[in-house]
């Protein structure tokens, strides 16, 4: 979606743009601080959990509000006699007991957990685990030698993208977000970055490997062949609660700030949001989270890691204004897909129809006399499809009496399931509709699907 941002498109280029003269090799920069972030977009653009351990967060905030018992009085006694017997009774009516001391609850006593611990405290133990995470990409561009108008000619330039990263392992695995390592943006489609490393806190740079990656899921593992690194401990995203405290640590703008700590609550569970034509079901915040920050920890008031912040909405949508709408990826959820990438690298049981197809719009279907739906244009050998007796020209129509229209539609009641799951197309052939039953395949088998998502 236009309408969603994040670091999926920031680009550091090194190499200044030539209109007339073919570029020079651009030279790698000699420190961090001068690593730039400049949007790649994807516009709008997630490791067992540990033990959940008990703390304290946070004394509720004490105000000693009494007041001054007495006033001094400066009138002048008539008399001595007077004047003692006007002070006996000015100090039995006047001196008051203080008002108790209030007890009066700051915002991070109501939004945080009863167990939580202090702020400064969980910024000081989740620092070590925080990573920046420099992917380097190779793109292709071109240029003219005349000026506009005349042929180009291409070349290859190095651009660098930064994000962030979460330690979650001793012996060096980091998770982060797909699209700091891979892009697949409108405007470079660079593919899988060529070089990647990390910077730790404490200023020590490791080149990494990437392990895996899942771009349906915005989720990428990476690895540093050292040990004796701090990992992040990890918390249970489905004990969040809205209205309750996060706090989002990461890399906005780049290393030049680096580890910035910025802090909310959590203002939606559950929230269905469509970046790129996937569906994704994401935690939303309005902890600021912005370009860099992408693949960084959401933590709860205890120091857990409840999400992987991944994007956040533009300052403009549409005619409206707006911010305070960032969206992180539920920890628990990407357990699965994690331990998938590290074991398999790939992830297990998604499931796959083995098709590739084009909408009919409603304008397509009153011109070619056929109802909305998928036109299957070709069906993949040894899939789902195949066996199942779906052909080319076909017309998918519904899934499970659920109709569908395009292919997100499918792909969103087709998600519900997982390999080995049968369910039933209904199609449109030769004028009549036909339900057809199919066991699901696991995606990964389909090699020879190209369109399918």
């Amino acid at each position: 979606m236009s309408d969603f941002y994040n670091d999926y498109n920031d680009y550091n280029e090194y190499s200044s743009e030539l209109s007339n003269q073919p570029p020079q090799p651009p030279k790698k920069p000699k420190n961090h601080t001068f690593l730039k972030v400049f949007a790649f977009l994807l516009c709008m653009g997630v490791v067992s959990a540990g033990s959940v351990q008990i703390y304290k967060f946070m004394d509720n905030s004490q105000f000693n509000l009494s007041e001054d018992s007495s006033e001094e009085e400066s009138n002048t006694p008539v008399n001595a006699e007077t004047d003692e017997t006007d002070k006996t009774e000015k100090n039995q009516n006047d001196t008051k007991p203080a008002p108790p001391t209030q007890n009066i609850p700051g915002l991070f006593d109501i939004a945080a957990r009863s167990d939580a611990k202090a702020l400064p405290d969980i910024v000081d133990e989740i620092m070590p685990s925080v990573v920046g995470v420099s992917s380097t990409f190779e793109v292709e561009k071109t240029y003219s030698s005349w000026g506009f108008g005349f042929p180009t000619e291409s070349y290859k330039q190095d651009v660098v993208g930064t994000g962030t990263g979460i330690v979650m392992s001793e012996d060096g695995y980091i998770i982060t977000n797909a699209h700091v390592i891979y892009d697949d943006s409108d405007q470079y489609k660079a593919g899988e970055a060529k070089e990647v490393s990390v910077l730790m806190s404490d200023e020590t740079e490791y080149d990494a490997k990437i392990i895996a990656y899942d771009v349906e899921t915005d989720i990428a593992v990476l690895k540093v062949d050292e040990t004796g690194f701090t990992p992040a401990t990890f918390g249970d995203s489905n004990d969040l609660r809205v209205g309750e405290l996060v706090i989002a640590v990461g890399n906005p703008l780049g290393f030049e700030l680096f580890g910035s700590v910025t802090s909310g609550i959590v203002s939606a569970l559950n929230r269905e949001i469509s970046i790129d034509e996937k569906s994704m079901t994401l935690i939303q915040t309005d902890a600021a989270i912005n370009s860099g920050n992408s693949g960084g920890p959401l933590l709860n008031s205890c120091g857990q890691v409840v999400g992987i912040n991944s994007a956040k909405m533009s300052s403009s949508y549409g005619s409206a204004s707006i911010e305070g709408l960032g969206f992180a990826i539920p920890i628990t959820d990407a357990r699965v897909i994690i331990d998938d990438l590290i074991n398999y690298k790939y992830v297990k049981g998604r499931p796959q129809i083995g098709i590739s197809a084009v909408n009919i719009t409603e304008a397509y279907s009153s011109y070619l006399g056929l109802p909305m739906g998928l036109y299957v244009r070709n069906v993949a050998k040894g899939s789902a499809a195949e066996e199942a007796g779906i052909r080319t020209g076909d017309v998918v129509i519904a899934i499970n009496d659920e109709t569908v229209t395009n292919m997100e539609e499918l792909n969103n009641i087709k998600n519900k399931f997982k390999a080995g799951d049968s369910i039933t197309l209904t199609i449109y052939r030769d004028g009549e509709d036909i339900d057809i039953p199919l066991t699901l395949h696991d995606a990964n088998e389909e090699m020879n699907v190209q369109e399918e998502n």
